[in-house]
């Protein structure tokens, strides 16, 4: 490998890991979201847990972008690999 590849696929790679695991909790923030509604304990909680994830998912994705093309597209990724493990989780598999 290059030097120039080296210096692209690292942080793409961090990038990706660290989407993932934030996408995990985004996802799991969600779940608890979702929960608070159907038991029906109000609007304040399931508000603030909405706000706060879509908060926290623009400032990741928005320094990510500060750090290059690649390592936004590889958050990107790393989310929407979590999304399919949240709903796998989910469905049982």
């Amino acid at each position: 490998m290059t030097p120039e590849v080296i210096s692209i696929a690292f942080p793409a790679a961090v990038a990706a890991i660290s989407g993932f695991v934030f996408g995990l909790a985004y996802f799991a923030a969600m779940r608890a979201t979702v929960a608070r509604i159907v038991a029906g304990s109000g609007w304040m909680v399931p508000t603030t847990l909405t706000a706060a994830r879509i908060i926290a998912v623009t400032i990741l994705l928005f320094f990510m972008a500060r750090l290059g093309a690649a390592p936004l597209l590889a958050t990107f990724v790393g989310l929407l690999i979590a999304r399919q493990f949240a709903l796998q989780q989910r469905r049982g598999r």
